[in-house]
């Protein structure tokens, strides 16, 4: 990487480090993706090692290249601008983004203003709309995974669980499916913390169904298809309305967040329909991205937790789980030990 001027390291994931580094020359030799990278640029370079060469690439780096190599260069998709070997592995380069959503939520003092929301949220579905578009599926859309820039721009980024989809296809994970994370992230925005809270896949349903009701097939005719269908007995539970749960939120911000959330991925709004929703219409429109939050570097201190509204009913998304709809003698076979 004599190419490159390493200025830090940015954080680690599962198949790589990423560092902050100037690119200082052009690149010479082999890449798999045409360098678009200027002298002096700064860039994130994620380097991937293979911990085996006859394991070759792993798949959710392979998954990521292929991704963005499907899509054209677009203002809410992190740009990747270059592909080369290094040692044992292979280095990604990518633009350069100052943070990511997760960090302007947790540093922000108080919920974010209703314009800043609607900005964020409609950058996020362009890019949605732009990946779904060129067949993409994203599958792992969460705040961590939108990246801003310092000028307060959103950019969808980490593809390592993308899948190409079929527009005609008949399965059951269409890009509607997506839309449900996007819904979640509406929520955790509105709401200054997650809907949804759970820390493993148990609580987590817990938390789903506390908010939105227990499914049946009558309401949601593709349930009894999932391949784990009944194998769990849940109590059954009427929605909580969400203006209840989000009662600070606008009628139109929680008729979105409705069709977002719904069970039946087919009837779920899509990402492109939603950027013509009444929402983005109404006093206050979207911020410019130059009035959004500076984002904050990861791993700063956080601030402490704003307590919020007090919810009707006392309705809490953090109500302990011992108040959960799940019996508690059929969960601790799921939990996982240590």
């Amino acid at each position: 990487m004599d190419q490159y001027c390493i200025l830090g390291r940015i954080g680690e994931g599962a198949h790589g480090i990423v560092f902050k580094a100037k690119h200082v020359e052009p690149r010479v030799g082999w890449h798999c993706l045409p360098s678009i990278l200027q002298t002096g640029e700064i860039v994130a370079l994620k380097k991937v090692a293979l911990r085996r060469l006859e394991d070759g690439i792993p798949n959710q780096a392979l998954r990521e290249i292929k991704a963005l190599q499907e899509m054209e260069d677009n203002q809410y998709v992190v740009q990747l601008k270059a592909v080369f070997p290094h040692g044992a592995g292979f280095v990604l380069a990518f633009e350069f983004m100052l943070s990511n959503l997760a960090e302007v939520v947790r540093h922000a003092q108080r919920p974010l203003a209703q314009a800043q929301v609607k900005s964020y949220l409609q950058m996020l579905l362009k890019g949605v709309a732009f990946c779904h578009a060129n067949n993409i599926v994203h599958r792992d859309l969460k705040p961590a995974n939108l990246l801003i820039s310092a000028s307060g721009q959103l950019k969808i980024a980490d593809f390592g669980l993308a899948r190409v989809f079929s527009p005609d296809g008949s399965r059951l994970y269409t890009h509607q499916v997506a839309t449900r994370a996007v819904g979640c992230i509406m929520g955790e925005l509105l709401n200054g913390s997650p809907l949804f809270p759970g820390e493993n896949d148990i609580e987590q349903l817990c938390c789903v169904l506390r908010i939105l009701g227990t499914p049946s097939p009558q309401v949601w005719p593709e349930l009894v298809e999932l391949p784990d269908y009944n194998k769990i007995s849940f109590k059954e539970q009427a929605p909580v309305p969400l203006e209840e749960v989000l009662p600070d939120a606008s009628p139109q911000a929680l008729d979105l967040l409705g069709q977002f959330l719904l069970y039946p991925p087919r009837r779920r709004i899509a990402a492109s329909k939603a950027l013509l929703h009444q929402y983005f219409f109404t006093a206050p429109l979207p911020a410019d991205p130059s009035e959004l939050p500076i984002p904050q570097r990861p791993g700063g201190p956080a601030p402490k937790a704003h307590p919020g509204p007090p919810h009707i009913h006392d309705f809490h998304v953090n109500r302990p789980l011992e108040e959960s709809l799940l019996n508690p003698e059929l969960i601790w076979p799921f939990i996982p030990e240590g």
